[in-house]
């Protein structure tokens, strides 16, 4: 029974990752106006599969790190009541923002309740090892869209001095642009799916093969019915752009989230998008503040929620088995 439920919890969190996430590589075609939303979707959808099934075989290294191993007791990471209540805590915050299209990390909800459920789980919260979040999670979190900033904004610039960004499509802008989506939305792929995966890796002779095939297909399935909030907010509500400064930032995104890919530091997609956004928003003197602050309260209170919704899942879910 317990098994079951786990797994449907999983698939909540694949579910909700793709409404709220599928769209971040490929916002930049739909706000700059290159394509329509659905057509932006489709196309986002269809290369973050394709990097999810590539996870299988680059992103072991990922695949460790959102075990939980290091960071709570193995007795808890072995654990199945303690693994569900991380995947329905991660996935009920991760749906409260699609539903009221913020766009927020799955990679902050899943580590948000992995420590919630795991000061649940270990009484006083003594064997929660803090600690082991600063270089393996919180830095590269944190730093991430600070970077994405710079980057988002400088590589406009640069590309617009090489006359590679101009203010109107081209054949040769357009196709470059849809690559570099494709590219952004193929190692968002990458980086998410293995996050998820590590929550299955509890469930006795389940197949990793299987469960990486099943998290991408859920994902897309979460992208194509339920991503229209997050990508107006994404698309249009960041910055105005225009066509050359909406390459500039998918570019920016594709390679920061590939680099992270790469070297399985567990960034989100959501704040290295937000940040190239935001970067071409500060350069043209076009970001919509008003938003951009309501995203950072989302961002910033993500992990805490998570956190009380995976100990809170953990607590009942203990209390019903020993009646």
């Amino acid at each position: 029974m317990l098994t079951a439920l786990l797994l449907l919890a999983v698939g909540l969190v694949a579910y909700t990752n793709g409404a709220n996430a599928n769209f971040k590589g490929v916002a930049s075609l739909y706000g700059s106006g290159t394509t329509s939303l659905r057509g932006a979707l489709w196309w986002g959808t269809a290369t973050t599969l394709a990097g999810s099934i590539a996870a299988l075989l680059l992103a072991e290294g990922m695949l460790k790190k959102f075990s939980g191993r290091g960071l709570v007791p193995d007795t808890l990471v072995q654990s199945p009541d303690f693994i569900f209540a991380v995947a329905l805590g991660a996935a009920l915050t991760s749906l409260l923002a699609t539903k009221l299209g913020f766009p927020v990390s799955t990679t902050h909800a899943l580590v948000g309740a992995l420590v919630g459920a795991g000061f649940a789980g270990s009484g006083n919260g003594s064997e929660v090892h803090l600690g082991a979040l600063g270089k393996s999670f919180i830095y590269p979190l944190f730093l991430s869209p600070v970077v994405a900033v710079l980057v988002g904004g400088t590589s406009y610039l640069l590309l617009k001095s090489l006359r590679l960004a101009p203010d109107h499509r081209t054949r040769m802008l357009d196709a470059l642009h849809y690559l570099s989506a494709g590219a952004a939305s193929f190692a968002r792929g990458l980086n998410d799916t293995p996050k998820m995966v590590a929550l299955l890796l509890v469930v006795p002779s389940f197949d990793p093969r299987l469960a990486f095939v099943v998290i991408a297909l859920t994902m897309a399935l979460g992208a194509l019915l339920d991503a229209d909030k997050v990508a107006e907010t994404l698309g249009k509500k960041v910055t105005d752009m225009n066509p050359g400064q909406g390459f500039a930032a998918s570019l920016s995104t594709a390679v920061l989230v590939t680099t992270a890919s790469l070297h399985s530091l567990p960034v989100s997609t959501t704040h290295v998008s937000v940040g190239s956004l935001l970067g071409i928003g500060v350069t043209t003197r076009q970001a919509k503040w008003r938003k951009v602050g309501e995203i950072l309260f989302a961002w910033i209170t993500t992990l805490p929620c998570a956190a009380l919704l995976a100990a809170v899942v953990y607590w009942l879910l203990r209390l019903a088995v020993s009646r």
